[in-house]
């Protein structure tokens, strides 16, 4: 009954560039109520004929996907349009908030950074080439992969981004999800009582936001 992960590897992340890398402000911190943490990553979905890329911006408290974009290429204009989707859809913009994300050319760049700025938002960055740093974003990027199958492949774009856009539907407001005690993402985004569950292996609760 369980869903045989697929191993795939794409490499999406460039931080050999010249843009500022902010440190890790996210280890250890107890994250409890929504838009406390945004976790960003861009996942890759297409083939080596048709390359195509799905920027994410992830919610740390409910992993409710609040802002995406489906793109052709890795330039930053995809992951500032998830962020901007993300931003319109902010509930609690008078509280702090923290978007972590890698290293990537795409969030150090000038352009994402300025933007995070000018709405009051702490940059934060993973410092290891360690996927537990970033691991609830990692962790969206394997459920829509390997439950919903957004990588297949579809040579048309405008399909497979209209595919990638119910998937996240779904996923948001009616996949129940095990840290959030069965609550859809969209549910758990909606209080702020709940405690969300830890991850069970310790190197990964340790790397993903003490939740203590």
């Amino acid at each position: 009954m369980l869903i045989k992960p697929k191993k795939s590897y794409h490499v999406t992340t460039d931080s050999h560039h010249r843009f500022r890398k902010h440190k890790n402000r996210v280890h250890n911190l107890k994250v409890t109520r929504p838009e406390q943490v945004w976790v960003s990553d861009i996942t890759y979905v297409g083939t080596r004929d048709n390359p195509s890329y799905l920027a994410l911006v992830t919610d740390a408290y409910s992993k409710m996907i609040v802002g995406y974009n489906v793109s052709n290429s890795l330039s930053v204009e995809g992951s500032l349009k998830a962020l901007q989707i993300a931003l319109d859809n902010r509930k609690y913009k008078n509280l702090p908030l923290i978007h972590h994300s890698d290293r990537g050319l795409q969030y150090c760049s000038n352009d994402y950074q300025n933007l995070l700025v000018q709405n009051n938002i702490q940059a934060s960055m993973t410092e290891k080439y360690d996927p537990y740093e970033n691991a609830i974003a990692e962790r969206v990027n394997g459920i829509l992969k390997q439950e919903f199958n957004v990588d297949q492949k579809v040579t048309n774009f405008n399909i497979k981004t209209k595919l990638i856009e119910d998937a996240i539907k779904v996923y948001n407001h009616i996949r129940p999800h095990l840290s959030n005690h069965m609550l859809t993402p969209k549910q758990m985004h909606q209080q702020r009582e709940l405690k969300p569950k830890q991850y069970k292996t310790k190197i990964l609760r340790e790397a993903s936001f003490s939740e203590n």
